[in-house]
C-alpha cells in the first residue's frame, strides 16, 4: 500500500508540475471516493480530462470576459423580450449567433437613453466571446476623445467596411 501512495503522490507531482492541477485534484478524489473504483481506467481517465478541459475552458472565458471590459455582466438568455423596445427576437437571437462577427460586419446599437443599448451590446459580446472571438467593450464618446481614430483602437482596416465607418465618425467627432 505504501509503494501506490509513493507511486501516486510523484503522479500528483508531475501532474502539478505539468500545470494539471485539476486533474491532480482529480487523482486525489478518485483515489478516495470508493465509487471511482467501479470504473476502467478510460473511465476515469476520460473523467479527469473532460474535467481539466472544463476547467481550462472556463479559465479562458473568464479572461476574456475580464480583457473585454464589458460594462454590465448581460447574457443573451436574460434579455426581456416582453419590453416594448422595438427588439426583434429573431434578430437579437441571430446576432448572437455571431455570423456577423464571421462576416467581419458590425453591428451599431442606437436608440434613446434607457432602452438597454449597453446591455445589449454586452451581451452580444459575451455571445462572441462564448463563440471563441474576443471583444472589447468601448463607448463612441470614448473614442471621439481618444487621441487615437475608434477604428485603429478597435484594430479595424481601412479596407474594412466598419473600419471606415468609424474613421469617419472619428473625422467628424474631432
Amino acid at each position: 500500500m505504501k509503494g501506490t501512495d509513493v507511486l501516486s503522490n510523484t503522479t500528483i507531482e508531475g501532474l502539478h508540475t505539468l500545470r494539471l492541477q485539476v486533474m491532480a485534484a482529480g487523482v486525489i478524489e478518485q483515489r478516495e471516493q470508493p465509487d471511482y473504483a467501479a470504473l476502467s481506467f478510460e473511465d476515469r481517465l476520460g473523467l479527469l480530462v473532460d474535467r481539466e478541459l472544463l476547467a481550462r475552458s472556463n479559465r479562458r472565458l473568464t479572461r476574456m470576459l475580464k480583457t473585454a471590459k464589458l460594462k454590465v455582466p448581460a447574457v443573451i438568455e436574460n434579455i426581456d423580450f416582453r419590453r416594448p423596445r422595438g427588439l426583434e427576437r429573431q434578430t437579437v437571437l441571430h446576432l448572437a449567433e455571431c455570423h456577423w462577427v464571421n462576416d467581419h460586419q458590425a453591428v451599431l446599437i442606437v436608440g434613446p437613453t434607457g432602452v438597454g443599448k449597453t446591455y445589449l451590446s454586452c451581451a452580444l459580446a459575451h455571445s462572441a466571446i462564448r463563440h471563441g472571438h474576443t471583444a472589447l467593450y468601448l463607448r463612441a464618446h470614448g473614442c471621439s476623445t481618444s487621441s487615437q481614430s475608434p477604428a485603429r483602437m478597435a484594430g479595424l482596416h481601412g479596407s474594412w467596411p466598419a473600419g471606415r465607418a468609424l474613421t469617419s465618425l472619428s473625422s467628424m467627432t474631432s
